[in-house]
């Protein structure tokens, strides 16, 4: 009779500790996700100088990182993780009195440049997220939050060609450049390193592993550095991330 109280009681510790595990465990949940990221640097609002955009291209730029989410109940949790992510563009533009720093046969040129501008945009970033999250149903959870991005490696890089720059200051002298002319520029050492800003979007349970996710992260701080004044303006990374993820 002993052994038998002895074996149930055993059973029930084991069985009450294999619950509270599954329980601890449920509290957290861990995502695998593979991504593609759309869209650009923008000023807000597009200033004067830039008259019209001729064309825009996004580049190919993958994602991949890991998620971790703490559920607080069964409504509201809280995410974060790491993610290493390339962003991109590419863009011609036609403005006019367009401040800048171009290179010509090896010669620096700075002045207000009119006429047409085309510029590729590159970046490698380590980022972190921290969002709150919100199951709406069993398929659908909502994401609100911030994130910090790190630029690992960057290009902004372009050239200007039919049209003509004003040399220091609007009234300078004038130097002109037909459409097979081109003065080239380069400012990926001005490139800021942190950046950081607001995201949203919403993931979509698939199956019991597998979930679509959609997010989207503007910048609230220039793409440039504090210190750089060739260009007039702010620019602000503004990108769409989807793609898939994988429940551990």
């Amino acid at each position: 009779m002993m052994n038998r109280y002895i074996i149930i009681l055993l059973l029930a510790t084991t069985m009450t500790s294999v619950y509270a595990q599954k329980k601890q465990q449920a509290k957290w949940e861990y995502d695998i996700k593979i991504g593609l990221n759309i869209g650009g640097n923008s000023p807000l609002p597009l200033p004067v100088e830039i008259r019209e955009i001729k064309s825009y291209s996004p580049t190919f730029a993958p994602s991949i990182g890991a998620d971790i989410t703490h559920h607080l109940n069964k409504r509201w949790g809280i995410t974060s993780g790491i993610k290493l992510e390339k962003k991109g563009m590419s863009t011609k533009a036609r403005v006019k009195n367009y401040r800048t720093e171009i290179v010509e046969n090896g010669n620096k040129l700075k002045g207000n440049w009119t006429g047409n501008v085309k510029t590729k945009a590159t970046g490698y970033h380590l980022t972190l997220p921290l969002l709150c999250t919100y199951r709406a149903s069993e398929k659908i959870n909502i994401k609100a939050g911030v994130f910090l991005s790190y630029l690992l490696d960057g290009e902004m890089s372009g050239y200007v060609n039919n049209g003509y720059l004003r040399k220091d200051d609007p009234t300078g002298d004038k130097v002109v450049f037909d459409s097979k002319t081109k003065g080239t520029y380069d400012f990926s050492d001005e490139m800021r390193k942190l950046n950081w800003g607001l995201q949203a979007g919403a993931d979509y349970r698939i199956t019991k592993s597998l979930k679509l996710f959609a997010d989207l992260a503007w910048g609230l701080n220039d793409t440039m550095k504090d210190s750089f004044k060739t260009i007039t303006f702010s620019m602000y990374p503004i990108y769409f991330n989807f793609g898939i993820g994988y429940n551990l």
